[in-house]
């Protein structure tokens, strides 16, 4: 049987056969999607033993430079570990629902709370958080349920989360992720060492049967996103919460991490996932609602967690700015008394259900349950984004987003007016038809 790729892996032990394949992903002479021989055939190809080649995909896995597909299929990553990756191009004149990034006409002045903030210093050894935030932060977390006996404010959703992972997982450790789900996380997992396990999701949340697949595979953390999820916008309700949090007190040992990126703006109540168990968090960013540039977090968790995430914060940055802290407490108060919140929230869930309703006739399916982004499943992703972008619109291709999900596009319709949503639908439409319509010899 011919081997599926040209380039020559080689090498005589785990490590060289590690650098080998390494090699031949920098070089781009092995591809992202491509398949690499069998474990057994490259030992028979390079006169090592199976155990020697198992060793070095298992660490190349690990670093997120190999993805297992099933028992006898590894390819290479779609996300080569700690690349940098470029933001989805704009075409000049395009309408930008590809970004991701929230309305600024809805975000909250910064002049009258930049005018408020205090010039007195802060120094080493001060209290690291800001008591102001810290109340607004128990009033909500407690009035959505979530104990509040152990707070601490991180730089952001991205950055609480890698902290708490840090703190309890360990290189190889596979960690339970919605499929689709959101790039920064992905890309997070992999450079962590630590191996995503796809956890497919619908509008109402994670499936339960395939969490609980995840769960009996040995996981050693589920992340979710209980609203506005991205980028399918799926919204946990009720009933699923419920669900989900018997399933997980069957293994209460594993870590849960929610990841409420968009709270105060995602248009759907919050039902929560963690419960009592010994460890969980509940990481709530203000970027969505108040600002990307405000690089705050609340985080809530369990006694431990909260305290080693402290603990390694104080050996790095050793807290997040007052000043940052002290502004985003500031905004965040009058946002939420003005009705600047409310509006942003009315404005979004208007704009999604716009679309969704130009898309359904269509007859094209399409999921946004909350927040800023619509999903739109498509039978290939490249023609769809380059067919948009020739007719004005610039859209996300979703590969980026999925692990074993099927293809799909991303459109953020967080600054789509109302009225040009039958516009973006019709052009999309008449894309896909295309598509569909066009033959191959």
């Amino acid at each position: 049987m011919t081997e599926p790729v040209q380039y020559l892996i080689s090498g005589d032990d785990a490590a060289s056969i590690t650098r080998s394949i390494e090699r031949g992903v920098v070089r781009g002479e092995l591809e992202p999607g491509e398949a690499i021989p069998s474990v057994r055939a490259l030992a028979r190809e390079l006169g090592v033993s199976p155990s020697t080649v198992a060793a070095a995909y298992r660490d190349l896995r690990h670093r997120g430079v190999l993805v297992s597909h099933d028992r006898s299929r590894t390819v290479v990553a779609h996300r080569p570990p700690l690349a940098f990756r470029l933001a989805p191009e704009v075409p000049e004149g395009a309408v930008d629902l590809a970004s991701g990034n929230p309305d600024p006409t809805l975000l909250p002045d910064l002049g009258p709370a930049l005018a408020s903030v205090g010039p007195v210093h802060r120094l080493y050894g001060d209290e690291p958080t800001v008591a102001a935030l810290l109340d607004l932060a128990r009033a909500d977390l407690t009035a959505d349920g979530v104990p509040t006996d152990h707070l601490a404010v991180v730089g952001g959703a991205l950055d609480g989360i890698e902290r708490v992972l840090e703190v309890h997982c360990r290189l190889g450790d596979r960690i339970a992720v919605e499929d689709p789900g959101y790039i920064g996380s992905l890309d997070l997992l992999r450079t962590l060492g630590l191996e995503p396990v796809p956890v497919a999701i619908d509008d109402e949340g994670p499936d339960p049967a395939a969490l609980d697949a995840a769960l009996q595979r040995g996981v050693e953390a589920v992340l979710v996103v209980p609203r506005a999820q991205n980028p399918t916008g799926a919204a946990i309700t009720a009933d699923r919460a419920a669900t989900l949090r018997t399933l997980l007190a069957e293994h209460p040992d594993v870590l849960v991490i929610e990841d409420d990126h968009a709270s105060w703006v995602s248009g759907a109540p919050y039902h929560r996932v963690v419960d009592d168990r010994a460890r969980w968090t509940v990481v709530r960013s203000v970027a969505k609602s108040l600002g990307p540039d405000l690089r705050v977090a609340l985080l809530a968790g369990d006694d431990e967690t909260v305290t080693r995430v402290v603990g390694r914060q104080r050996l790095g940055t050793g807290w997040v700015s007052h000043l940052l802290q002290h502004l985003a407490a500031t905004v965040w108060h009058l946002a939420a008394t003005d009705g600047t919140l409310e509006r942003a929230t009315a404005t979004y869930t208007a704009r999604r259900e716009a679309l969704l309703t130009a898309l359904a006739e269509h007859d094209l399916v399409a999921h946004g349950a909350s927040g800023m982004n619509v999903w739109v499943p498509v039978v290939e992703e490249v023609p769809v984004v380059q067919g948009m972008a020739a007719r004005g619109w610039a859209v996300q291709a979703g590969e980026p987003f999925r692990l074993d999900a099927p293809p799909a596009v991303r459109l953020t319709v967080a600054s789509l007016p109302i009225d040009r949503a039958e516009a973006a639908a019709g052009d999309l439409a008449e894309v896909l038809g295309h598509r569909l319509g066009t033959r191959r010899g």
